[in-house]
């Protein structure tokens, strides 16, 4: 979700075995990138879709790493250190979110996308769903996903940059060049297959990060006795309300509003290999969820007494896992920790690298091409086309990257807000309501990221004044996107019978499954 974008403190000392560790974690890496292209590259909908052949597991922990990214690792636990424990209230937004999305989205997208035309990207369901010859909303949503998604990439590339500047004292041209090659290696060659299995392998590995560091510092220091500790240095750091106010709070839970609207973890549950498995991915995504957050809000809250302890100056709290990893383990062991926050970038870049190709080569090559090409004559060239879409989108997002502009980055960081706001009521109403219609699916769209883009530079300078202008954009973006998509799909004409007929049928589908 988030991606780290702040300059990391020369606080790490790696040595030979730190490096070691590294290498051996861009090895397995490749490995899987070449075991993904053997099994699952033959045709487009195993390249960008897995061939809808992926189990619970991987699914589950793909669509959790390619979620949470640096953000759990690096930017949770330095708020919480920051605030107290009032920063967990996002976190409560961010698993409910989660939880509702699984529950209400999962099945019925798994099942919808397959009877519209077997649609392998957001853009073509929603172009199949509604019937669309003009390939309108095809367009529009498939132009929203490239060039958010470009800039949202080039981020990761920032991130993998600036950690290897700051925490191996390498160039940071070097570190981006290294992840951007590795990311796009395996990618390439294999895939959606490859990157779901290397995101479950790395959210293994943040998983086991966030459940070691706090375990071991909690020894390390006084054990429960910690708490009191936390609470003498500053009594309000426990104090959940801390800092809060009811727009507050309304805005961190508004975060899991998001979810609905997410492609790089929407395109998951597009690729399970039936949707009986959802209440098992269900429960697996969530659990692996609430741990990992768990761990990542002690860790900030056990630094409040670890950083004084060990007397060491903290320059930036993002980097209290780092600082803590490298103190309290051999450095074989920090290695993997460090690796850990590779995973994060790395998982989050690859997803969103493959869904801009996908939607690259299926939303706009193929409408190019035309209906006179053969699907089944032309996989090989689909196929083709997808990689070189990896290429393109990782060297445009380099360039970007290569001279970071915070301007460029604080934008990216509403990316969350936009696509939320964008396509969540779109994709539910797509799902639940036969009355939708094109007209009000491009409204909406439009509606949604106006909102959200005139909220941030309109209505948050205001926020001084008046608090209700701090209010999360994604909240005015996601309302003004259901609203107006509502009512110009009353105003306009309605769909065909057969948008009924379909959602009949996946509900047929899901009745079977869950008997």
């Amino acid at each position: 979700m988030f991606l780290l974008g702040a300059t990391l403190s020369s606080q790490v000392n790696p040595n030979w075995q730190t490096y070691i560790m590294i290498a051996v974690y861009f090895i397995i890496l490749l490995v899987i990138g070449f075991y993904g292209y053997k099994q699952a590259t033959s045709n487009l909908s195993e390249y960008m879709l897995g061939g809808r052949s992926i189990g619970p597991w991987v699914t589950a922990l793909s669509a959790g790493a390619s979620d949470m990214s640096g953000w759990m690792i690096m930017g949770l636990p330095g708020e919480v250190y920051s605030t107290g424990l009032s920063a967990l209230w996002i976190t409560i937004g961010l698993t409910l979110g989660a939880y509702i999305n699984y529950l209400i989205v999962a099945p019925r997208l798994r099942v919808h996308t397959e009877i519209a035309g077997d649609a392998i990207t957001l853009p073509d369901f929603f172009n199949n769903r509604l019937n669309d010859q003009s390939n309108i909303i095809k367009i529009i949503s498939g132009t929203i996903i490239v060039v958010f998604f470009t800039l949202y990439t080039h981020t990761g590339f920032v991130a993998g940059g600036k950690l290897f500047d700051s925490a191996f004292g390498l160039d940071y041209h070097f570190g981006l060049v290294l992840v951007a090659v590795i990311v796009i290696l395996y990618t390439f060659f294999g895939g959606y297959l490859a990157v779901s299995i290397t995101d479950f392998f790395q959210g293994v590995i943040m998983l086991m990060a966030m459940i070691m560091v706090p375990i071991v510092a909690l020894l390390k220091l006084n054990g429960l006795d910690t708490f009191d500790t936390i609470v003498e240095l500053k009594p309000t750091n426990l104090d959940l309300f801390r800092g809060t106010t009811v727009i507050g709070i309304i805005s961190f839970f508004a975060w899991g509003l998001g979810y609905f609207g997410q492609p790089h973890i929407l395109v998951r549950f597009m690729s399970i290999r039936s949707v009986s498995l959802f209440t098992l991915t269900r429960r697996i995504g969530i659990s692996w969820m609430a741990v990992g957050l768990f761990g990542a809000v002690m860790i900030g809250l056990l630094g409040i007494a670890f950083v004084p302890a060990q007397g060491v100056e903290l320059q930036d709290p993002e980097t209290l896992f780092i600082l803590m990893g490298q103190i309290l383990f051999h450095p074989l062991i920090g290695g993997f920790l460090l690796a850990a926050i590779l995973a994060a970038i790395m998982s989050t870049i690859s997803s969103q690298l493959l869904v801009t190709s996908s939607s690259l080569t299926e939303d706009f090559y193929k409408l190019i091409r035309g209906k006179e090409a053969n699907a089944k004559a032309h996989e090989k060239e689909f196929v083709l086309v997808g990689r070189l879409s990896v290429v393109i989108v990782a060297i445009v997002a380099i360039a970007i990257a290569w001279s970071p502009n915070d301007t460029i980055l604080n934008l990216v960081g509403n990316a969350w807000a936009g696509f939320g706001a964008s396509f969540g009521p779109l994709v539910i109403l797509s799902l639940y309501w036969k009355g939708l219609t094109r007209d009000g699916a491009v409204a909406g769209m439009v509606a949604g990221a106006l909102t959200v883009i005139l909220w941030i530079v309109f209505a948050h300078p205001l926020g001084e004044t008046y608090q209700f202008f701090t209010l999360y954009e994604i909240v005015p973006g996601f309302l003004a996107s259901l609203l107006v998509t509502f009512f110009v799909s009353k105003l306009t004409k309605k769909p065909g019978d057969f948008v009924e007929r379909d959602l009949n049928e996946v509900k047929r589908q899901i009745r079977e499954a869950k008997q």
